[in-house]
């Protein structure tokens, strides 16, 4: 079973001064793809509905494609304002997409293929560049995550923290997995999305970093390579943030539930707060092999939360139940004393009882084997809260 505590040293300790800073904060960046009110095909309608969402209260901005738009949370220092920004923000873009005939659908894939060319955000020169370099990579831009900003941290202290935080992102992938559909079919995956966006030579797991200078040096190869255009294009699961002084987790899939998002806000606060407890404890850097992880979050993506995954730390099969367990156990202490490990118990134990996004579009699809069933029920638990 997961014993971190006793795995022996990793290769290179990271180099830095980490200065930790308390109260952590939390912001969310919830991504939504736009559809037809009664086809509940993805539609290129995002400019209209930002338009008409222009002046209201909350961040909305554009995505990468016109079938989509983009909440970002004012900074929060606690899980129920967090929660009721995300509710506040979600009514009024869904006023803002009813008003055009739309609905908003909190799912990573379409489920069905989109017709007809891809809408790019015509207006951004770097998404033609963007697709004029990296071709038909650009078709899994029609995906939807939830980024997770955990703040304030400078960047030696996100460094280090991120080493440390970096085994768990299989199990983040797994307690979010949401997309099993993609295109018209079953891919055979429960988060699909982690699979498809792993594609971008930028993207995938982070590395183990052993310094600041390190990371710096990684992601200026990645912008010499020509695998990433900017900054913006360094799509590791887990990042220092290029514009915020935040760490930022990007692997989990977009979600209907608040619940669930702020589920994932909880878990990653509460990780890097252990994070930083063992740091100013100068506890050993538990060590875990790259290929190990690679699998582990390949497993996650496959099996999602009601099968197995790796341990991250040994490479032995568990259930994905026990190691969504094993996270909350790590984390509780954490999660007690920012008030939040009653509401993540509680959700985590709904997330187990009925089952992951992924179980429940695949129960809704089971019924009539007609994937608009898996559509209605994703846009109704997209309004559900």
């Amino acid at each position: 079973m997961i014993d971190p505590g006793n795995s022996t040293t990793s290769t290179g300790t990271t180099q830095n001064t980490v200065r930790p800073t308390v109260p952590l904060t939390v912001g969310v960046e919830e991504e939504f793809l736009l559809v037809d009110a009664r086809t509940l095909r993805v539609v290129p309608a995002a400019p209209l509905v930002l338009a008409t969402a222009a002046g209201l209260p909350g961040e909305m901005h554009p995505e990468a494609t016109r079938y989509q738009v983009e909440i970002s949370t004012p900074v929060a220092d606690s899980a129920s304002s967090l929660r009721a920004e995300l509710a506040a923000l979600r009514r009024t873009l869904g006023r803002a997409a009813r008003a055009h005939g739309c609905r908003l659908l909190a799912a990573p894939s379409p489920v069905v293929a989109v017709d007809g060319p891809l809408h790019l955000t015509d207006d951004e020169p770097r998404q033609r560049e963007q697709h004029r370099r990296f071709g038909a990579l650009t078709d899994t831009l029609v995906s939807c995550g939830r980024h997770v900003h955990i703040g304030t941290l400078d960047v030696d202290t996100a460094v280090a923290v991120s080493n440390r935080i970096r085994p768990w992102l299989p199990t983040l992938i797994a307690l979010a997995a949401n997309s099993p559909f993609w295109g018209g079919r079953d891919t055979g995956h429960c988060s699909w999305r982690a699979m498809a966006w792993s594609g971008w030579p930028s993207a995938g797991p982070p590395p183990h970093f052993t310094s600041t200078a390190h990371f710096r040096r990684s992601v200026q190869t990645l912008l010499g390579s020509g695998a990433a255009l900017d900054t913006k294009m360094v799509y590791w699961d887990l990042r220092p943030s290029g514009h915020w002084p935040t760490l930022e987790f990007r692997a989990p899939d977009m979600s209907p539930g608040v619940d669930s998002a702020v589920l994932q806000a909880e878990l990653a606060r509460a990780l890097v707060a252990t994070a930083l407890r063992e740091i100013a404890e100068q506890r050993p850097e538990p060590a875990v092999r790259d290929d190990v992880l690679r699998l582990a979050r390949w497993r996650a993506a496959h099996d999602g939360l009601e099968g197995f995954g790796l341990d991250p730390y040994t490479g032995t099969e568990l259930p994905a139940a026990d190691l969504a367990e094993a996270l909350l156990d790590l984390v509780a202490p954490e999660l007690a004393a920012a008030g939040d490990l009653d509401h993540a118990a509680k959700t985590l134990a709904g997330l187990l009882r009925d089952g992951s996004g992924a179980h429940r579009q695949r129960t809704a699809y089971a019924r009539r084997q007609d994937l608009t069933d898996v559509l209605r029920h994703l846009v109704d638990e997209t309004e559900d809260f």
